[in-house]
C-alpha cells in the first residue's frame, strides 16, 4: 500500500510531533486503513499485532511471552531431488521463494546438476566448479494447487544436457550461475513486464575469473521468462564487474527480498566493510533501491547473533546464515534466518532456522535470544545437518505453511528438497498469564484509523470462566468514552479470529487522533487463556 503524506511525516518526526499535528495541524488526505505509530509506519488494510512483536504491543503485566515452533510435514520433502538427467538430480537448493499468484502456489529454487563441486579433500572444504556454473547452478520453477504437491512443469525454455524438457526458467542474456535467489510479485509497478522481481546472488568476475558474490537483479512478466535488471552480457555464468551494482566486497545478496515503504531491500550473507561496527562471522547485511535498478551503495548490519561482536575465527561461533527470509505482513515483518552452529570443521558444522520481527524494515531482533524455531533433522533424515530459510510464508485457511531448505555442511552428498512446516493460524507465539492470582494485561502501540475500524483476536482458552476484556484508550492512555470502563468489550469464545464487539457494536468509529488498545485478563480459569494476535482493520 502507499504511504500517506501524513504517515510519511510521522514516520519522519517522531511519535510525541505526531500526536500534536494531528491536535492542531490541518487534515491531510491519506489512504484507508490502519497504521500502527511504530517503525516507519505503513497504512495497512489490515494491521497484525503479534506477542512477540514487542514494538506493537510495548506494555505488559504479568505476562509472559512463548514461541511456537511449526510442526514438520509427514511427507517432506514435498519437493525432492528430480531423477536421473534432471537439472536437480544433485541438489534441490531451497535458497528460492514460495508466491501464492492466480490461484497456485509458484516456487522458485535453484537446481543442481550433477558433479557440480571441487573439493580440497585436507578440511574438506568445497567450492562450486567455475567451469561449469551456467550448466550446472539454475534457476528452476514448481508449481502446486495447495502447497503440498508439487509438480515440475516442463517449460521449454532453457537447455540442459541437450533437452529443453524440463523446468528451468529462462535468464537472459545468458545463463548464469545462481547460488541463492528470491522472487516477489509487485503489483504495483506499473509496467507488467516487470511485476516479478528475483534477486540472484551470483558472482562477479575480472578477466573471466571468478571473484566474489554479488547481486544480480532481475525483472519478469510472468515468473518464467526473465532479464537482468542491469546492462552487461555474463560470461561463463559470471557477471561483468562493471555490472554489479553494490559495493565489490563479497555479499552473498539473496537471503531475502522485500518491498517496505517504498524501498526494495535485499538481504543477505555481508562482508564487514559493510558495516559501521564490526560483527565477525556471518551476519546479515541489506541494500536498498528505489527502483529495482539504481542499489544505493550504503548498506546496513541487519542482525547479528549475541556475541558476533568478539572475534573468532571465520565459521567456528555461533552466527547469522545467510540474511532473512521475509514474510511481510504490512505493519511489521516476521522473517527466519540460519542459526548457524560453528565448528573449526566443517563436518561439525550444523544450521538451525531462527526466528526474527522488524518494524522498521532494516533492523531484526530475535523476540527470544537464540531459539530455534525449526530444527534441522537427525541423523539419515532427509534434513539432517542443516537447514536454510527459503522466503515461503502462507497462510492457507486455517493453517500457517512455512516452506524451507536444507544443507548439510558436513556431507559432499547429493542433497536438499523442499519441506513444509505447518502450525494453526498465525500461532507463533502466545501471551499467558504468569500467575493467576495477580492481574494481566497489555497494552497496544498507538494505532491510526482512517474510516471505521473492526478488531478480531486469535486466541484459545477463552471461555465465561476465562474472558478477554478490551478497552480503547487515547494516545495519552486515557479511557475512552463508549470503549472503556462498563462499556468494555469481553470476549468469551476462543477461535483463529474472532470479533470483538462492544456495547454499542463490532466498529470502531473514524478517529481523528490516535488511540490504543488495551487487553484485560478475567475470570477463574485465566491461567489456560493463549493471545496469538489482534487483527485491527478497516
Amino acid at each position: 500500500m502507499k504511504l500517506s503524506v501524513f504517515v510519511r511525516a510521522l514516520a519522519l518526526l517522531g511519535f510525541s510531533l505526531a500526536v500534536s499535528c494531528q491536535s492542531g495541524g490541518p487534515a491531510v488526505d491519506r489512504p484507508d486503513g490502519v497504521a500502527v505509530l511504530v517503525g516507519s509506519r505503513p497504512t495497512v488494510a489490515e494491521a497484525s499485532l503479534f506477542p512477540f512483536d514487542n514494538h506493537s504491543i510495548p506494555f505488559t503485566q504479568n505476562i509472559g511471552l512463548k514461541l511456537h515452533p511449526p510442526r514438520k510435514h509427514p511427507g517432506n520433502p514435498v519437493l525432492p531431488r528430480g531423477p536421473e538427467g534432471a537439472p536437480d538430480e544433485f541438489g534441490v537448493q531451497f535458497y528460492g521463494s514460495v508466491v501464492r499468484h492466480e490461484g497456485k502456489f509458484k516456487l522458485w529454487y535453484v537446481a543442481i546438476g550433477r558433479d557440480p563441486f571441487t573439493v580440497v579433500e585436507k578440511d574438506m572444504m568445497w567450492t562450486p566448479r567455475v567451469d561449469i556454473i551456467p550448466l550446472k547452478w539454475r534457476a528452476a520453477y514448481a508449481e502446486s494447487t495447495d502447497g503440498i504437491h508439487w509438480t515440475r512443469p516442463a517449460l521449454g525454455l532453457e537447455e540442459y544436457d541437450g533437452s529443453r524438457d524440463n523446468n528451468l526458467v529462462l535468464v537472459e542474456p545468458a545463463p548464469l550461475g545462481v547460488i541463492n535467489l528470491k522472487v516477489i510479485h509487485d503489483p504495483e509497478d506499473p509496467d507488467p513486464s516487470r511485476q516479478f522481481k528475483m534477486s540472484l546472488h551470483t558472482w562477479w568476475h575480472e578477466d573471466g575469473k571468478k571473484r566474489l558474490g554479488t547481486l544480480a537483479p532481475a525483472v519478469s512478466g510472468d515468473g518464467l521468462r526473465w532479464r537482468l535488471a542491469v546492462p552487461g552480457t555474463p560470461e561463463n555464468g559470471l557477471l561483468p564487474k562493471e555490472s554489479t551494482v553494490i559495493p565489490t566486497d563479497h555479499f552473498e545478496a539473496a537471503g531475502g527480498l522485500y518491498k517496505w515503504d517504498g524501498l526494495f531491500h535485499a538481504s543477505g550473507q555481508g562482508a564487514r566493510p559493510v558495516y559501521a561496527v564490526d560483527s565477525w562471522g556471518r551476519s546479515v547485511g541489506t541494500y536498498r533501491s528505489p527502483d529495482f535498478v539504481r542499489w544505493e551503495h550504503t548498506g546496513t548490519l541487519s542482525f547479528s547473533r549475541e556475541g558476533q561482536h568478539k572475534k573468532v575465527p571465520s565459521g567456528s561461533g555461533e552466527e547469522s546464515h545467510e540474511g532473512i527470509s521475509v514474510w511481510n505482513r504490512g505493519n511489521v515483518l516476521l522473517g527466519l534466518y540460519g542459526v548457524w552452529h560453528g565448528s573449526p570443521d566443517w563436518r561439525g558444522r550444523t544450521v538451525d532456522l531462527g526466528f526474527v520481527v522488524s518494524n522498521d524494515g532494516v533492523h531484526f531482533r530475535e523476540p527470544l535470544t537464540d531459539f530455534v524455531f525449526i530444527r534441522r533433522g537427525e541423523d539419515h533424515e532427509w534434513d539432517q545437518g542443516g537447514l536454510i530459510q527459503g522466503q515461503g510464508f502462507e497462510n492457507v485457511g486455517e493453517e500457517t505453511y512455512i516452506w524451507y531448505g536444507t544443507w548439510d555442511p558436513g556431507s559432499l552428498e547429493p542433497r536438499g528438497g523442499v519441506g513444509l512446516a505447518t502450525l494453526d493460524r498465525d500461532r507463533l507465539g502466545s501471551f499467558s498469564v504468569r500467575d493467576d492470582s495477580i492481574p494481566a494485561a497489555f497494552m497496544t502501540a498507538a494505532l491510526e484509523a482512517r474510516g471505521d475500524a473492526k478488531l478480531w483476536v486469535n486466541a484459545e482458552g477463552v471461555s465465561g470462566d476465562a474472558a478477554l476484556r478490551v478497552e480503547l484508550f487515547d494516545a495519552l492512555e486515557r479511557p475512552l468514552d463508549g470503549y472503556s470502563g462498563e462499556e468494555a468489550a469481553v470476549v468469551t469464545e476462543s477461535g483463529l479470529r474472532v470479533p470483538v464487539s462492544w456495547p454499542r457494536g463490532n466498529r470502531i468509529p473514524g478517529m481523528e487522533k490516535p488511540f490504543k488498545i488495551k487487553v484485560s485478563f478475567e475470570g477463574a480459569e485465566v491461567a489456560g487463556i493463549r493471545v496469538y494476535a489482534l487483527y485491527a482493520g478497516t
